[in-house]
């Protein structure tokens, strides 16, 4: 038996799921605002209502998933709604709200088997970049860097495939996936604004010319050397 946190917008639409009704999860349900998250009770599973606003439900999913929420978030929505769903929601699962108990149960189920075997870590240090993936945060030497989420995303994949080279069209269908229909500019746009944001690291994003992009991997025990050797010894005086 799972304790189960419902976000709604919507109480007076009738029951998020009423599938719950049949099962015998623990139900607490309250407003879908973000100023009610402070004082939400702890969840297994938390259940966003997507019936109604598609919009407020996103934003939800998004503030949840980018403040490192620990339990599985599965969204509620209609047959009409799943058009707007994608990766960008952050969401683990979706459900429809007709759905019988059976299936709530199966999902609520896998939900919860799959956070029991996620990895102690979700953080990626290489070459002075920090990335941690449960709160969707990178950081440079220490120094968080404001990403967009889809600039995240590219970071994320460059710097978990590092030294191999990527074409546009592939960094389209692995970052942006197969359903988007925007041209490969939009990698280089992204690439360009992501560059500028690492600063004196943008060279780890190297250009491979009429190819594409990869990873330069840093190595940092030689860039270590280099700084040592560069500084003048203790005790001693530099000569122009």
């Amino acid at each position: 038996m799972a304790q189960l946190l419902v976000l709604s917008s919507s109480p007076d639409s009738g029951p998020v799921l009423p599938a719950l009704e049949l099962l015998s999860h623990r139900v607490k349900q309250i407003p879908a605002a973000p100023a009610q998250l402070v004082n939400a009770p702890s969840a297994d599973v938390i259940l966003v209502d997507a019936r109604g606003d598609l919009a407020n439900a996103k934003s939800l999913c998004r503030i949840l998933t980018t403040t490192g929420l620990d339990a599985p978030l599965i969204l509620v929505t209609t047959e009409g709604g799943l058009t707007a769903v994608s990766p960008e929601w952050g969401i683990d699962d979706v459900v429809l709200t007709g759905a019988g108990p059976a299936e709530v149960d199966a999902r609520l189920r896998l939900a919860l088997g799959r956070k029991d075997e996620e990895p102690e870590t979700t953080r990626v240090q290489t070459s002075g970049i920090s990335i941690d993936e449960a709160s969707y945060s990178a950081k440079v030497r220490g120094k968080p860097l404001d990403l967009t989420y889809k600039e995240f995303q590219l970071l994320h994949f460059f710097a978990t495939h590092p030294s191999r080279v990527f074409t546009r069209e592939q960094l389209l269908s692995e970052v942006w996936g197969y359903d988007y229909f925007g041209g490969t500019r939009t990698v280089d746009v992204h690439v360009r604004r992501l560059r500028a944001k690492l600063g004196d690291l943008d060279h780890l994003i190297g250009t491979v010319r009429n190819v594409g992009y990869r990873f330069n991997v840093a190595d940092e025990s030689k860039a270590s050397t280099r700084a040592e050797t560069s500084s003048p010894t203790p005790g001693t005086r530099q000569t122009s």
